[in-house]
């Protein structure tokens, strides 16, 4: 089975992305956005994880099913954990406290 030579130009360019989208995270979260920022962190989050995961775990160039089906599958799992934590933290003012 033939390899995949990565240029060296291409882990530079995807590291260098990393570390600008790391530094836009630490900026924005000095920015008062409101209920905006938990939403910009997460996607700025999301694009980081999607580049180690197509770039440094060679997921772009992986030509088996089965490698995409098991990537799709944990993509799955973390949306199933983040809507139900969101579902968690949307409905905690439902049940009313007594004395408030």
């Amino acid at each position: 089975m033939a390899e995949i030579v990565v240029s060296r130009k291409t882990y530079v360019v995807v590291w260098l992305s990393l570390m600008c989208l790391t530094a836009l995270t630490a900026g924005v979260s000095w920015l008062n956005l409101g209920s905006w920022s938990g939403l910009i962190a997460l996607a700025i989050a999301s694009t980081k994880m999607l580049l180690v995961a197509l770039f440094f775990m060679h997921l772009r160039y992986a030509h088996q099913k089965i490698v995409w089906m098991i990537a799709i599958a944990g993509f799955f799992w973390l949306s199933l954990l983040l809507s139900l934590s969101a579902t968690d933290y949307v409905t905690r003012n439902f049940i009313p406290v007594p004395g408030k």
